[in-house]
């Protein structure tokens, strides 16, 4: 099996039109009493999360599977957010922090030791990299997946977060530090440089470099980030210069109050938040736009609701409270009629709102790009997480939280994909929960209650120096 979900992506744009008022909206106060039931819900749907990746990780290796519970393979981004879901299970009383530090050790022990080279098979990784999926037994490449820089990434995050956070005088906890420094250390980000001074989105041993390379705004920033940050083998400051050069593009907006950057599915408007607090903080295109990428997200997911209730595709269920489109599976491949017109249908793909480039809507909506912006948007987020959790008498949520995704207007049997459920009268829905929805749920929920991840990861060195070597400046970062 072969799934690369960056090939599915490209550069997009945002909401024109009507949504501009939507998009600079106030953030809105809330009652106590609101505030007390919002905790509640917040609170069970983190604990069936984290016991998503508790109950569902192997033990022996530390790694996550992709998808759950057809979990033909693992996830290296997913046993990231493993990581920095573990450290959340203690604070909360779900696990032991003796628990949690066993199973943080066996993961890191995994990689530090996984084996390294060119070679097609054989190997878990090569440079410091690490392949996209790899088996969830022997942690080798799992079929023809590529190397993937911003998985690395994402497994990075939870491996720098985790050598932080487990700070006490214990063996294992000290070498949980050394073992995260040296991952880290190990990773030669030049290797994936291409000619044009970006960082390429990957490597194949087959076929060499991924054309396809970080540059514009996308869920690439953390990849930079690391990159200017590593203690060996990193980037000179001008690869942030190559990232932001691509966002003449995706600049939307009539007015400074309604201005942003730009991307159709809106993990992009995420991944890199879960691990870096860009509260405050501006590089010079923020500096420039007078708003910084905390507040971008923000009027990103806005824009997301705002597209829902306008429904421009007359879908069914899109509202002001069920929303959110994303990367997610789908329902299945092909055409069928529609409201009078044919549709494209898709399985696995990345989604957004049909008036960005790039983008497409066939009625699915995952609930991750609506729950995981609860940082940016609480007000908004919170009735649409109460709504999605009762959706259809609970239909897409269960004992490990929400699943994946789902489509009401889908409703033909015989058309269905190879996941999912289809009823004629309730639509599709997906039998799969996938681990890089379920980690940014669950730590996003963390900072919005307490700035967990966040207020660890200020204190680890590379975020610190790869923030300040790309030039920002404020906020956290000045203190």
């Amino acid at each position: 099996m072969n799934i690369n979900r960056r090939t599915l992506l490209a550069t997009t744009a945002l909401l024109a039109g009507g949504t501009a008022c939507a998009a600079c909206a106030p953030m809105a106060a809330t009652a106590p009493g609101a505030a007390s039931a919002a905790t509640g819900l917040f609170d069970d749907i983190a604990q069936r999360t984290f016991r998503f990746f508790w109950d569902t990780t192997n033990p022996k290796n530390g790694l996550a599977p992709d998808r759950w519970p057809s979990a033909p393979f693992a996830s290296i981004a997913a046993t990231g957010f493993a990581l920095t879901a573990y450290p959340i299970g203690v604070a909360n009383g779900w696990i032991s922090r003796a628990q949690a530090r066993e199973r943080t050790l066996a993961t890191l022990t995994f990689f530090r030791d996984a084996p390294q080279g060119p070679a097609e098979t054989g190997v878990a990784g090569h440079k410091g990299f690490f392949y996209h999926f790899l088996d969830l037994e022997t942690g080798l490449r799992y079929g023809k997946t590529e190397l993937s820089s911003v998985d690395t990434t994402l497994l990075l995050g939870g491996i720098l977060f985790a050598g932080q956070w487990f700070d006490q005088d214990h063996p294992d906890e000290a070498r949980i530090r050394d073992l995260a420094q040296a991952i880290y250390a190990r990773v030669e980000w030049p290797f994936l440089k291409n000619d044009k001074g970006a960082i390429s989105m990957g490597w194949h041993p087959e076929s060499g470099m991924i054309p396809a390379a970080w540059v514009g705004y996308n869920e690439g920033m953390l990849v930079n980030i690391l990159a200017l940050g590593a203690p060996r083998h990193a980037i000179d400051p001008g690869l942030w210069d190559v990232w932001c050069s691509g966002y003449d593009d995706d600049w939307r907006g009539s007015t400074p109050d309604t201005r942003y950057l730009a991307f159709a599915p809106h993990f992009g408007h995420q991944y890199s938040h879960v691990w870096v607090d860009f509260r405050n903080i501006q590089d010079k295109a923020m500096r420039g736009a007078g708003l910084d990428y905390f507040e971008n997200s923000r009027r990103a997911t806005y824009a997301q609701r705002a597209y829902a209730i306008a429904n421009p595709m007359g879908w069914q269920s899109y509202s002001r409270d069920v929303w959110g489109l994303t990367a997610c599976d789908g329902p299945g491949g092909g055409t069928h009629e529609y409201r009078g017109e044919q549709r494209q249908f898709r399985t696995y793909s990345a989604r957004g709102p049909v008036s960005m480039p790039d983008a497409f809507d066939d009625g699915t909506i995952a609930p991750t790009a609506a729950v995981a912006s609860l940082p940016f948007a609480p007000e908004i987020v919170e009735p649409a997480a109460r709504a999605l959790r009762s959706f259809q008498n609970g239909r897409i949520y269960g004992e490990y939280g929400f699943l994946d995704a789902f489509n009401p207007s889908f409703v033909w049997p015989e058309m269905k994909g190879p996941r999912g459920t289809v009823d004629p009268q309730l639509g599709w829905v997906d039998d799969d929960m996938l681990g890089i929805d379920q980690g940014p749920i669950l730590a996003m929920i963390a900072n919005h209650q307490s700035d967990f991840v966040w207020k660890t990861m200020r204190d680890v060195p590379a975020i610190r120096t790869g923030l300040q070597r790309a030039g920002f400046t404020g906020g956290w970062l000045d203190a």
